[in-house]
C-alpha cells in the first residue's frame, strides 16, 4: 500500500521597497547592516548618495516580504536627492539617535515631508537607534513616543550594536503592508498588450508582423 503524499505550497513573494532616513550619523547603516547581513561595524564611513540593499521577512508560515531597502545619506547636501528615493515607496524607516534631541527634530522633518510628499499610503517607522547608550540617553522614549502614536508612525528604540529589536522593527513593517493587495495583483492573468495576434497570423506572407508587436 502506497504512502499518501503530503501536500506543501510554496511560499508566496511580495516584494516592497523601503527607504531609510534621518540626520547623518544617527545610524542608519549600521541599522540596515545589522537587519540585511547580521553586522555591525563601528567604524562606518558616512553613506555617500544611497546604497541598496536586500532582504527578506517571513510574516507567517506560507508568506514572505522582500525588501528593497535604499539607506539614504544623512548629510545636509545630498537633501535634495532623498526624493528620487522615497517616491513611489512604500514604507520608510526615519532613524534618529537617542542621545542627540536635535536628530529627533530632524527626524520629525523627515517625517511630515514624507506625509506629504510620499506614496499616501506609504507606512513609516520612527526609529530611536543607539538603545545600547542608556547612559547617554537625551530623547525619552515617553516623548518620542507620544510624537509617533500622535503622527500615526509605528515605533521601535533599536540598537544596530547589539541587535536589539532591529529584526521586530522590520517585521511589524512588513505586516503592516499590503500584502493580499500585492499578490493578487501578480497572479492576476494579463490582459491583451494591444496586439491582436490573431490578425497578425493572417497577415498575407512577407509582411512583417514582428514589426507590429509593441512588447
Amino acid at each position: 500500500m502506497s504512502t499518501p503524499r503530503t501536500s506543501t505550497s510554496s511560499p508566496r513573494f511580495a516584494q516592497f521597497k523601503l527607504v531609510l532616513l534621518g540626520e547623518s550619523a544617527v545610524g542608519k547603516s549600521s541599522l540596515v547592516n545589522r537587519f540585511a547581513k547580521d553586522q555591525f561595524d563601528d567604524f562606518r564611513e558616512s553613506t555617500i548618495g544611497a546604497a541598496f540593499l536586500t532582504q527578506t521577512v517571513q510574516v507567517d508560515p506560507n508568506t514572505i516580504v522582500k525588501f528593497e531597502i535604499w539607506d539614504t545619506a544623512g548629510q545636509e547636501r545630498y537633501k535634495s536627492l532623498a526624493p528620487m528615493y522615497y517616491r513611489n515607496a512604500n514604507c520608510a524607516v526615519v532613524v534618529y539617535d537617542i542621545t542627540q534631541s536635535a536628530s529627533l527634530t530632524r527626524a520629525k522633518a523627515w517625517v511630515k515631508e514624507l506625509q506629504h510628499q510620499a506614496n499616501e499610503n506609504i507606512i513609516i517607522a520612527l526609529a530611536g537607534n543607539k538603545f545600547d547608550l542608556q547612559e547617554s540617553r537625551d530623547v525619552d522614549t515617553s516623548v518620542a513616543e507620544a510624537y509617533a502614536k500622535e503622527a500615526g508612525l509605528l515605533f521601535f528604540e533599536t540598537s544596530a550594536k547589539t541587535g536589539e529589536n532591529v529584526t521586530e522593527l522590520f517585521t511589524a513593517i512588513a505586516k503592516k503592508l499590503p500584502i493580499e493587495s500585492v499578490l493578487n495583483r501578480s497572479t492576476r492573468p494579463s490582459g491583451p498588450k494591444g496586439v491582436d495576434l490573431s490578425r497578425s497570423a493572417r497577415q498575407p506572407s512577407g509582411a512583417n508582423g514582428a514589426g507590429a508587436c509593441n512588447c
